[in-house]
Order: C-alpha cells, then sequence, then structure tokens
C-alpha cells in the first residue's frame, strides 16, 4: 500500500495517512482481512513519528474501517460494505472541505445537513437533478 503524505498541508498527517488507507478501501486496492504495513515501518518510510501513523490506524478504527489487534497489528475490517463505507466517509471528508472553502461554520454545515436528512432522500442524481 503507498501512502503519502504532504508535511505543508494544513491537513494534520495522522488524518492524511488515514485517507491513503480510506481511499485503498473505497477503489478496492485494499481488501478485508489484508493487512496494513506496521506503524513503525509507515513512519520510517514517511519520516514521521509512529504516534503519528498510531493516530491515523485510530482514526480508520473509530471510523469502523480496521481492526486494531495487539500484536497482530492492522487488518483491514471484514465487515459487510467496508468499501462502501469507506466511498461514503471519502465523500463526507470532501464535502466538509467543500463547506469550509465556502465559509461555512461547522454549526452551518451541521444544519445544512440536518436540514437535508429532515427533508427525505429525494430521488435523484448528485447533481440534484430527478
Amino acid at each position: 500500500m503507498l501512502f503519502r503524505v504532504l508535511p505543508g498541508s494544513p491537513v494534520p498527517l495522522g488524518e492524511q495517512i488515514a485517507a491513503c488507507v480510506r481511499g485503498a478501501i473505497a477503489r478496492g486496492a485494499a481488501a478485508p482481512g489484508e493487512r496494513l504495513p506496521p506503524a513503525r515501518e509507515v513512519a520510517e518510510s514517511l519520516g514521521v513519528n509512529v504516534h503519528t501513523v498510531l493516530r491515523g490506524y485510530r482514526r480508520l478504527r473509530d471510523e469502523g474501517l480496521i481492526e486494531l489487534r495487539r500484536g497482530r497489528g492492522a487488518v483491514i475490517a471484514a465487515v459487510p460494505g467496508v468499501a462502501d463505507q469507506a466511498r461514503l466517509t471519502v465523500a463526507v471528508h470532501a464535502l466538509i472541505a467543500q463547506a469550509r472553502e465556502l465559509g461555512l461554520s461547522d454549526e452551518e454545515f451541521l444544519t445544512l445537513v440536518h436540514n437535508s436528512l429532515a427533508a427525505g432522500a429525494p430521488d435523484s442524481d448528485a447533481t440534484g437533478t430527478p
């Protein structure tokens, strides 16, 4: 698995590492049951602290995308729909980034999402056309 980080990015390094794994799962390049490289190995290859890698791995665990097993490392979760969940998470992160670019506060963004959910799921494509 290829990990790439941009040290000058405003996105924290741990999140960048999580995004690499999330993207690989979403694309099908990483399959359920597949082991992730050890955190120490990833840290050395990227020139970052091992705790930074572990922070990214914990985020993925919290999202339900990987399992962290003491002594056995990180493994892509073998649950139905893990790739779909990863794709949705990638889309949500992109939506959050877009909202921030537009200057929306977290509260404004959450209100927009809440109102959209309350209105119900439209029978339309991603462009909003029926």
